[in-house]
């Protein structure tokens, strides 16, 4: 049971990270909802997460985010700051939900896994805005940004309700990041 219980917070920290990828501010905000009503559990030094100043903070901070995403280049540059951001929130977001564990390797497994998770999706968001950036001079970015925040509110209601689900979808983009990074066609080869 305890196993069990450990390999729930795991993956319900690391699909909270993936969601970092997405939004550095939305999971964070949601965490703070979830944990406010209820619905989530933090581990005993995050349970500032749920408190009235942090669900402020967090909720302010998501507006500004998701504002500044619909503004053409100014969101290219936020990619620039978001990326180590997203990596320490990813640890946040993990961390908080690791419990059950030695403190040592909670933290071990919220620094690696849940950095990495967090700075693999933000990686592909980043290439991905990148080329949008480029085949549309920037107007496409809006359509990229609302998809964006979307997943960010999908992987984290997501890890919250069905972490299992929740942590094979991360699976399932991690193995698109590095195919996409490590086998791709030389660029004279492409059909």
């Amino acid at each position: 049971m305890e196993m069990e219980s450990t390999l729930v917070s795991i993956a319900i920290g690391l699909g909270l990270a993936a969601a970092c990828g997405f939004r550095i501010f939305v999971p964070l905000l949601l965490i703070s909802i979830a944990a406010r009503s209820g619905h989530l559990g933090l581990a005993e030094s995050f349970e500032w997460m749920g408190s009235t100043p942090a669900l402020i903070a967090f909720g302010s901070a998501t507006a500004l985010e998701i504002g500044a995403y619909y503004i053409p280049f100014l969101d290219n540059l936020l990619d620039t700051i978001a990326t180590p951001s997203a990596v320490v929130a990813g640890i946040i977001a993990s961390a908080s939900q690791v419990t059950h564990m030695d403190p040592l390797l909670g933290w071990s497994v919220a620094i690696v896994a849940g950095g990495a998770a967090a700075g693999v999706v933000q990686g592909m968001t980043t290439v991905t805005r990148g080329l949008s950036s480029m085949a549309t001079g920037g107007f496409g970015n809006p359509l990229f940004s609302t998809v964006e925040a979307g997943a960010s509110v999908a992987m984290t209601v997501l890890a919250i309700l069905v972490p299992m689900a929740a942590a094979f979808v991360l699976l399932i983009l991690m193995y698109v990041a590095v195919k996409r990074l490590f086998f791709r066609a030389p660029a004279g080869n492409a059909a």
